[in-house]
């Protein structure tokens, strides 16, 4: 029985990846995503490439201190070596991560990433057909490519998903991208009512449809047997909370005012305090948290006509018995409760 919603969730490092993927697949999972984290984000879909039946994929990997040819090939490989089943997602993460600890450039991300899109397919146009590689656009240029340095291997379209909060970057992805990876800070509301609105005005720019965009929201996912108080839950959403790039969501549902909050504790270092700024009604709608039937009836509620596949982010591994409860519950295998938030 197919799911009605299908599950990809995270693979969190190399150790153990193989395992891991092995147990995930096992329980149900259509695949493995992985993020820039504390690990590379390549790295552990090299390993559960070795796992068959998994789609693959970044989810994010970070976009502009990487040149597109250095994310061509690692595409392109893993493509390869998952048989097909590997998507490129990009993200252009924020302009004090990006020039502060990767030292790259941010100026202009959404045109950047519109033109980071366009070189992709070139090389990967390139490669495919042979044909003289010639791109030039205003961030990239490449016009020179090789049969030595051409991969040597046939290899399936790669789709190309973009993570997008914001009006623009959300209009740009739905206008070029094959997908549009939803940020996990955000909400049912935020969906519908702010996401939504933004995908069709990018589709009608782009002159497509919805059947031509895959949309995977990304929900955090906090289960209660794990983690009785959704401890590790509400540090996470208080890290992202502390964004200004992330208050629109706060401000959707009237709790604006938590970002400067949030945003001045952690510019004083004082990490451990801000979950406690996290209260229910927050944590309930921004997470799915509970029993996995609680878990599940979130994320029914949340996605219901508009995907039929969701990425969770788990702040910490859950187990894997409570992922094949979800993705039971998803499946219609056991009754699910409505959602109440």
């Amino acid at each position: 029985m197919s799911p009605l919603v299908q599950v990809m969730t995270a693979l969190f490092g190399p150790v153990g990846a193989i395992e891991r993927a092995t147990a995930l697949r096992d329980a149900g999972a259509s695949g493995v995503f992985t993020f820039e984290g504390p690990h590379d984000v390549f790295s552990p879909l090299t390993l559960a490439a070795t796992v068959g039946g998994l789609d693959l994929m970044t989810n994010v990997a970070i976009a502009f201190p990487r040149n597109p040819i250095h994310l061509a090939h690692q595409a392109v490989d893993h493509q390869v070596l998952s048989g097909g089943r590997f998507t490129l997602g990009l993200g252009t993460q924020i302009r004090t991560q990006i020039e502060k600890r990767f030292g790259a450039e941010f100026e202009h991300p959404v045109e950047r990433m519109r033109d980071l899109v366009g070189a992709l397919r070139a090389i990967f146009g390139a490669w495919s057909t042979g044909e003289r590689l010639d791109y030039r656009g205003e961030y990239y240029r490449h016009t020179l490519m090789t049969p030595t340095f051409s991969p040597r291997e046939d290899f399936a379209p790669i789709p190309i998903y973009v993570g997008a909060l914001g009006p623009r970057l959300t209009r740009m992805a739905a206008e070029v991208a094959d997908g549009l990876l939803v940020m996990p800070f955000g909400s049912k509301r935020f969906l519908t009512e702010v996401t939504m609105p933004n995908v069709d005005a990018g589709l009608a720019a782009g002159g497509r449809g919805r059947a031509d965009l895959a949309i995977v929201p990304e929900i955090i996912v906090s289960v209660a047997d794990s983690d009785p108080n959704h401890a590790s839950a509400r540090r996470l959403l208080a890290f992202y909370g502390s964004t200004p790039a992330y208050r629109p969501v706060l401000d959707v549902h009237g709790w604006g005012d938590l970002q400067p909050e949030l945003h001045a504790l952690s510019k004083q270092g004082r990490w451990a305090e801000m979950g406690g700024l996290i209260d229910d009604d927050v944590l309930h709608t921004i997470a799915a948290c509970g029993t996995p039937a609680e878990v599940a009836a979130h994320i029914r509620d949340r996605v219901a006509g508009v995907s039929d596949r969701i990425c969770l982010y788990q702040p910490g591994p859950i187990p894997v018995d409570s992922l094949s409860e979800i993705v039971d519950a998803l499946a219609g295998r056991e009754q699910v409760q409505p959602a109440t938030t």
